[in-house]
């Protein structure tokens, strides 16, 4: 178990994470403190092996409310003495000054959550506005509350999506949708994100944890953690490749590698009607991709 200041992490028995936003008495908003220990907790925690899915919800009403625009200075971290080009923040956006000073801190956190080789399930308990909503974009499910208030409200403020959201987000409702939504900057309840098809279901508050907890152990239960993380990437990788050639050539490596190893006990405990024993690692996956 990892100290945190902004967030609980607890792991089960089954191997269920639940990473928890904790600011309540702020609505769990997001400030610099919480986006390194969101990042941190996806780079380091989540990675352990004994960690097969995770969870991630809110403390008290609200799943988190924005950005905490209380800070002083630029609320969001920034060093307004710079003025990057394009090409230059490209060329060396992962090294000073412009790792700190101009690199977006929610597109950090997205980037750490969707590289986790498992699955990872938003249950968003109440509001969920601004960076809220975006860092549930990069995990691969998201069920809502009743209670739940989504809002892409960033032009209200006068910025631009982040969190690699103009990614994420048609990925996920379709581009009509997201500029919609993007657009309109309005809050959005339960029935309106049930029926844009950002989450899978809606249930009552007392029902969410359950639910989320019972799909993540459908998930993993029997299942080989290498087989699951390389299907998380070729899906997503994939399903923007520009042809399926692309698809065909992750599919045979990652076919390969699996068959020759988990894929063998898989085969067997299906032949001899019995529960699978795996022994792969999600810390291990075969490279598929070119480097």
């Amino acid at each position: 178990m990892s100290d945190y200041e902004t967030i609980d992490w607890s792991v089960d028995a089954d191997g269920i994470a639940t990473l928890t936003l904790n600011r309540p008495d702020a609505l769990n908003a997001f400030d610099l403190t919480m986006a390194v220990e969101l990042e941190r907790v996806f780079l380091t925690d989540a990675r352990d092996d004994a960690v097969r899915a995770v969870v991630v919800t809110g403390a008290g009403r609200a799943f988190c409310a924005g950005m905490d625009l209380s800070a002083d200075g630029n609320v969001f971290g920034l060093d307004e003495s710079l003025s990057p080009t394009p090409e230059e923040f490209r060329a060396a956006y992962e090294t000073a000054p412009y790792d700190e000073g101009v690199r977006d801190t929610g597109g950090k956190v997205t980037l750490a959550i969707h590289t986790l080789p498992k699955p990872v399930i938003a249950a968003i308990n109440g509001p969920a506005v601004g960076i809220g909503a975006t860092m549930t974009l990069a995990m691969d499910l998201r069920l809502a509350s009743t209670r739940a208030r989504v809002g892409f409200v960033f032009g209200r403020l006068g910025i631009v999506p982040e969190a690699c959201s103009t990614w994420f987000l048609p990925r996920i409702v379709g581009i009509q949708q997201a500029l919609e939504w993007v657009y309109s900057a309005d809050i959005l309840d339960a029935d309106a994100i049930l029926a844009g098809r950002l989450v899978r279901s809606v249930h009552e508050p007392e029902d969410l944890l359950p639910a989320a907890y019972a799909l993540a152990r459908s998930f993993v239960r029997d299942r080989s953690p290498v087989a699951l993380g390389l299907a998380k990437q070729m899906l997503y990788r994939n399903s923007a490749a520009a042809e399926p050639l692309e698809a065909h050539l992750s599919d045979s490596l990652a076919m390969y590698y699996t068959s020759i190893a988990d894929g063998k006990e898989g085969v067997a405990a299906f032949l001899e009607k019995r529960t699978p024993s795996f022994t792969g690692r999600a810390s291990e996956l075969p490279r598929i991709y070119p480097g």
